[in-house]
């Protein structure tokens, strides 16, 4: 299965999301805003972004595009969801809130199947 990194300012939302893929069998790491992901990234490259758009600190718009500009990360798959899921230019997916649990697997499913690219 795969490494995902959640990127999620609320723990409640954050605490959905891991128990969701670890239940599906994918390693999860959590992330509270985009500069911490950014760290986790480059600590240990994920096989897949999950990512919210409005957080503080960084939001996703600027983890996508920061992700995406570095050729180390660019071709990690990344999987917005969020309410202002219209805002996730350049993510490989997007998910409005709510959501089912059952589409947001299938989702991160096929983007780990797929992949971006060569990593």
């Amino acid at each position: 299965m795969g490494r995902i990194l959640v990127v999620e300012d609320e723990p409640d939302l954050r605490f959905m999301l891991r128990r969701v893929f670890t239940r599906a069998g994918h390693e999860v790491t959590e992330a509270g805003n985009g500069a911490a992901a950014l760290a986790l990234v480059h600590e240990s490259p994920p096989d897949l972004v999950v990512t919210d758009i409005m957080m503080p600190v960084m939001d996703g718009v600027e983890l996508i595009r920061r992700l995406r500009a570095d050729p180390v990360t660019a071709a990690i798959p990344i999987l917005s969801v969020s309410g202002d899921w219209h805002l996730a230019v350049n993510a490989d997916a997007a998910l409005a809130k709510p959501y089912k649990h059952a589409e947001l697997l299938a989702v991160a499913e096929g983007l780990l199947r797929e992949g971006r690219g060569t990593k």
